[in-house]
This record gives structure tokens, C-alpha cells and sequence, in this order.
């Protein structure tokens, strides 16, 4: 074992016990509704996915929400509800989860990927013009973080050639530009309540839409077609006979889910100051070390502080980043990474020919991020930890 190795993996870690990356903070009252809703025996799509609907839509300033069980699910009805189809292109970001491209694949499009900002990590708009052609329909911008787009630039766009806009907003809950919400500049918006997500409900997602019949298509594609969801179909206003009016799918949430969102939607404003808390405390902590820190929100916007992805300044470190991920691991610091750029994806760059210097801005982040952790959850022992963690981890391997 060499001497770098032997001063970071040598000794007690910072930590006695595992922290774990994204852990939720669950309290007693969410589990008390979870409890209050086994108790009333109405367990699926019910009255609370309605509240949590109507909450929801209220929050983000959205005029119609379709709660769903995932934010794939959410992009995949909402290419659809939009009318892309076989033989249409969808821009989206190669700076992204995989949900995004595999929900333009499922709806029979092509996604055609624009390299994304190195700082931001945010879809470029100028590389989105170089990616337009006669058969694109739609752009997917992502809200990486909880940043947002350049949204102005972005709609400029669309409108100049008729496109389709629908956000993933699956970062990006608390996220605004001059005061309005991610997810309502576009035709949709998508957001996800996954576990590690900034308000939770396991498994979970919504999509708000203006128009109220892009809101009725997902409602109907959502649980598989039918024209009356289970809610009417049993309530006590009478059994009432549904139509199979489209082929559609199992994207349906639970009320036990919707129950836990709205507590947590209650609590989002508290939550999203303790995290923008522990985000200032990192970037005053890492200030001066080989990192390239998250830049500032630019202005007249709101992060939602979702991620905390600061860049390794390679050239000032002896260590790949796996080799400060490994570390950190051995330092018990649960991390992330988010992401490897898709054209590094075997499925991606094999199907559509995609190549790292086609995306140089990706290709520059995906060999420098990492994640840490960022929740609401944490103390503040926690976050001492952590920075004591990296902090050792740097030293040790620095030039």
C-alpha cells in the first residue's frame, strides 16, 4: 500500500457508522397518515391522490396535475399526450438519468442529444439550435439539480420552430425564474417524489399541464385507459361502468404514497432551507481546495438545492475520481454520482453513434463529479463528517 493510500485508508474512518446518500427525513406525522389511510381500507388511487393533485398544482402554480408513479411514467404520457410519435426527434440533455432518453424511446421517437454547459450542467440552447431538423418535435430540457434552464432562451426557440416543450423536473421541485415555478414554461412539466427526491413518496411522480385536455389524455393513459378512474368507478356515489377508450398503462399512485407527499409538501420550504444550510457550509468548506464548487444561482432564480455536485480538479489531484470515491466510501460517506454522461452508456452510444468529442462539455463532467450528501435529514455532525471526510481525502492526494 502506497503512503497516499496508507493516510487515507490507514486509521479510523471519520465515521463509525455508514451515512447514506439521499436517506429521506421521515417523521412521525407522515407515518401516522400512512397509517390513517391502511385504517380507512382505501389503499389505491383514491381521495388523497386527488388532494395531493389539486396541493400540488396549487404549489407549483400549475392549472391541472395528474399524479402518477414515477417521473419516467410522467415523461413517457406526457410524449405522449403531446403527440410524439415513430419518425419524430426529441432534443434532450446527454447530462441526465437515463429515465429521460428511455421515456422518448418508449414513445417511439428518437432522442437526439445536446452537450451541456460544464458549469451548469445545464442543456446549452445554442446546442440545441445545432440539433434541429425537419422531423424534431420537442425539447426536454432537465433542471439538473435543482438549476434552472435558460428557459427564456429555450421557449424562444420552440416558438421559432413550433416545438413541443416538456421539462423534466425531476430536480427541480422548489426551482423558479422571476418567480415562477420550473415545469410551468413549457407545454408539461415533470416531477419525480423518489426516495432521495426533495419531497418524497417512495416511488412517485406528477405531471402539471395548462391545457385541460393534455390533462384528461394522461389522466386516461395512466390506468390503462379507462375512461373513469377506480375512485369513480367504487366510491359510494354508486358503481359506475368505464369504457376502455385507449391502450394505456399502470401509472397510477396510491393514496398510501399520496398521503406521505402531502405531508411532505406541507414541510417543502423548511426543508429546502435546511439543505440550501448545508450547501452554503460545503462551499464555505471547500473553498481553496482542488474542487471546482457549484456556481451561484444566476439571478432572478430559485435552486432547489436538490444535488450538491462539486467538480475534482484533476489536474491539482494524484487520484482519478473513482479513487476519491472508493475513499470516501472507506470514510463510511455515502456519494453519488450524477452522472455519466449518456454517450459513455453502451446502449446510447452503440444506437446512436454518439461520441465523446461530440459532447465535450459532458465528457468534462463525467470524469470530474461527484455527489454528496444533501438532505434534510442531516445533522450537523453529519455534514461535519462529510467535509472532514473529503477534506482528508484531498489532502492526501494533492500535487
Amino acid at each position: 500500500m502506497s503512503a497516499t493510500q496508507l493516510a487515507i485508508h490507514g486509521g479510523k474512518p471519520v465515521r463509525d457508522t455508514f451515512l447514506v446518500f439521499g436517506s429521506p427525513l421521515i417523521s412521525e406525522d407522515e407515518i401516522a397518515e400512512v397509517v390513517g389511510v391502511l385504517r380507512t381500507g382505501w389503499i389505491g388511487t383514491g381521495p388523497q391522490v386527488a388532494k395531493f393533485q389539486e396541493e400540488f398544482a396549487r404549489y407549483v402554480g400549475g392549472r391541472y396535475a395528474m399524479a402518477l408513479n414515477s417521473c419516467t411514467a410522467a415523461l413517457h404520457l406526457a410524449l405522449l399526450a403531446a403527440g410524439v410519435k415513430e419518425g419524430d426527434e426529441v432534443i434532450t440533455t446527454g447530462m441526465t438519468f437515463c429515465a429521460t432518453a428511455n421515456a422518448i424511446i418508449h414513445s417511439g421517437a428518437t432522442p437526439v442529444f445536446a452537450d451541456c454547459d460544464p458549469k451548469t450542467f445545464n442543456i446549452c440552447p445554442d446546442a440545441i439550435r445545432n440539433k434541429i431538423t425537419p422531423r424534431t418535435r420537442a425539447i426536454l430540457p432537465v433542471h439538473f439539480a435543482g438549476r434552472a434552464c435558460a428557459m427564456a432562451a429555450i421557449m424562444q426557440i420552440a416558438r421559432e420552430h413550433k416545438l413541443i416543450v416538456i421539462e423534466d423536473c425531476a430536480h427541480a421541485i422548489e426551482t423558479t425564474v422571476a418567480g415562477q415555478h420550473a415545469g410551468t414554461f413549457g407545454d408539461f412539466g415533470c416531477f419525480s417524489f423518489y426516495v432521495t427526491k426533495n419531497i418524497i413518496t417512495g416511488e412517485g411522480g406528477m405531471v402539471v399541464t395548462r391545457r385541460e385536455e393534455d390533462a384528461d389524455r394522461i389522466k386516461v393513459l395512466g390506468l390503462h385507459g379507462m375512461s373513469r378512474d377506480a375512485w369513480n368507478r367504487f366510491s359510494d356515489e354508486g358503481y359506475k361502468h368505464y369504457q376502455v377508450v385507449s391502450p394505456g398503462f399502470k401509472y397510477n399512485m396510491m393514496d398510501m404514497q399520496a398521503a406521505i407527499g402531502r405531508r411532505q409538501l406541507e414541510k417543502v420550504e423548511r426543508l429546502w432551507r435546511r439543505r440550501e444550510e448545508i450547501w452554503q457550509r460545503y462551499n464555505q468548506a471547500f473553498a481553496g481546495w482542488p474542487l471546482l464548487l457549484p456556481p451561484p444561482a444566476e439571478t432572478d432564480t430559485r435552486h432547489a438545492y436538490h444535488l450538491y455536485t462539486p467538480l475534482l480538479d484533476l489536474e491539482r489531484l494524484k487520484a482519478t475520481r473513482d479513487d476519491v470515491l472508493a475513499a470516501l466510501t472507506k470514510e463510511n460517506i455515502g456519494i453519488g454520482v450524477h452522472y455519466l454522461g449518456l454517450h459513455r452508456h453502451p446502449h446510447y452510444a452503440q444506437t446512436y453513434g454518439l461520441r465523446a468529442a461530440d459532447f465535450p462539455g459532458a465528457e468534462f463532467v463525467s470524469e470530474r463529479t461527484l455527489s454528496l450528501p444533501l438532505s434534510a435529514k442531516l445533522t450537523d455532525a453529519d455534514v461535519d463528517s462529510v467535509i472532514a471526510a473529503l477534506q482528508k481525502i484531498l489532502e492526501a492526494y494533492a500535487r
